[in-house]
């Protein structure tokens, strides 16, 4: 199964734009980047000319003997015994940050006379561009790819209820969901949990509904990020990277999930473990979700970097990681109860993520209180707390209303569409959709 993406539109409006610079797809291992990069070349184009530089080593002396785009596609092209027009097809450089030269070269083909319709992708592009100094700033275009949406899940998963789930967030207002509806998508979005978001994961448990076989994929993904620690870094690095990497599943099962580094090894300290975190985070494997005691414009700026979260990339690898049982999940409310809501907040995490295209913050107060995310939108800031039960009980979120009067305010939980006043309760299965909620109920009363 290849499942439709949400991306496909940004990168039809690339090809359309007559001034397009090469494009770089960012993302983690295994979320899918060639697969729509390859599908989106036969939808849009007359051929897909693909290059992938880790499985063709001996593609990287083309980049090094020449600078010329004219000559490497040449040279390519004989390579492949294949015609490059370049006026009909797309050119995929895949894997790039194998081949810096290749990287060095996107340089040239954006200042050609000619628009090439180029993109790069690359499963650690981000760790390799924090070290390479010869990256050519400003002459690319960049978009990110994440794990599939649990939109892009459903649309594929269920289309009698994807075609539900659209209609009820298309209303100019806010309209409760009817039960025959609320209900199912409740259930399939407990599936999304166990298999999450990773391409081939999701794929197979849809075709196939089978958890062993499931699990062994994402065992397998896993394991090729560990493999990638000790590839790419060195030993030392490679050890301290791992033990970052365990310790994810306890960190967040502490009442107090803040990022604690005596918990990833007895005496560890943060100068000694601070660029294993980097390095996972331009990985793109983790979220790093920093506090703002000070919710103003703009967050970023606001942000302590000394006190943080960290969230897996998708909530699939986190529940195999943490090896708790799917079962518990597909009946009853236990999913709200297990691994004390842990598995809402990643998912809630990498959602927002995927949906302003960097991560949120979180805010605390001095008594204590906690808003589990903070985001800004449009120039307001707006507290996000997350429910994984169904009480209404909101201590922290009235304090922070108290104090800073926020003109929307919002709820994600297992409950039904619901606005009462300035706070709007949003269904866990529509987190994807908060931006559109807010923007619809902001028209509204304008």
């Amino acid at each position: 199964m290849i499942f439709k993406r949400n991306i496909t539109s940004k990168l039809l409006s690339w090809k359309n734009d007559k001034s397009k610079k090469p494009l770089v797809i960012m993302g983690a291992r295994q979320v899918g980047k060639t697969t729509v990069i390859n599908e989106f070349g036969k939808d849009h184009y007359r051929d897909v000319h693909y290059f992938n530089f880790e499985l063709n080593p001996e593609l990287h002396e083309f980049f090094k003997i020449n600078k010329s785009p004219e000559r490497i596609l040449s040279d390519l092209s004989l390579f492949t015994n294949k015609h490059i027009d370049i006026t009909a097809s797309l050119i995929v450089f895949d894997e790039i940050q194998a081949c810096p030269d290749a990287l060095t070269s996107l340089k040239y083909f954006e200042e050609s006379n000619n628009k090439y319709n180029l993109i790069a992708a690359g499963s650690l592009l981000g760790v390799t561009l924090g070290q390479e100094r010869s990256f050519p700033v400003g002459k690319v275009e960049f978009l990110d790819l994440y794990p599939l949406t649990f939109e892009e899940f459903l649309s594929n998963a269920d289309d009698r209820l994807y075609q539900a789930y659209c209609h009820y967030i298309d209303q100019s207002k806010i309209v409760k969901i009817p039960t025959a509806f609320f209900e199912p998508l409740l259930a399939t979005f407990k599936k999304y949990l166990i298999c999450g978001g990773m391409p081939e994961a999701a794929s197979h448990f849809v075709l196939n509904n089978s958890v062993n076989e499931l699990q062994k994929i994402q065992d397998a993904i896993l394991r090729s990020y560990q493999l990638d620690f000790a590839k790419y870094t060195s030993p030392v690095t490679a050890n301290r990277i791992q033990y970052i990497w365990n310790s994810i599943p306890s960190q967040l099962a502490k009442e107090n999930k803040k990022f604690i580094y005596k918990a990833v090894k007895k005496g560890a300290r943060a100068r000694e473990y601070e660029s294993s975190i980097t390095w996972l985070t331009q990985a793109g494997i983790i979220h790093q979700i920093y506090n703002v005691n000070n919710p103003s414009i703009p967050l970023q700026a606001y942000r302590d970097l000394s006190a943080f979260k960290i969230y897996m990339l998708d909530v699939g690898l986190l529940m195999r990681k943490s090896k708790l049982n799917p079962s518990t999940l597909i009946t009853g409310h236990d999913l709200f109860k297990e691994f004390k809501g842990t598995l809402i907040e990643n998912y809630v995490a990498q959602s927002l993520t995927n949906s302003i295209g960097y991560e949120p913050c979180y805010w605390t107060s001095d008594r204590s209180a906690e808003i589990d995310y903070i985001i800004e939108h449009n120039n307001k800031v707006i507290p996000i707390e997350v429910k994984s039960g169904r009480s209404t009980r909101a201590k922290s979120l009235s304090e922070y209303d108290k104090k800073y009067k926020p003109e929307i305010k919002i709820r994600i939980s297992p409950l039904n569409l619901q606005l009462d006043n300035s706070l709007i309760n949003i269904p866990i299965f529509y987190t994807d959709k908060v931006f559109k909620i807010i923007d619809n109920i902001l028209d509204n009363h304008q």
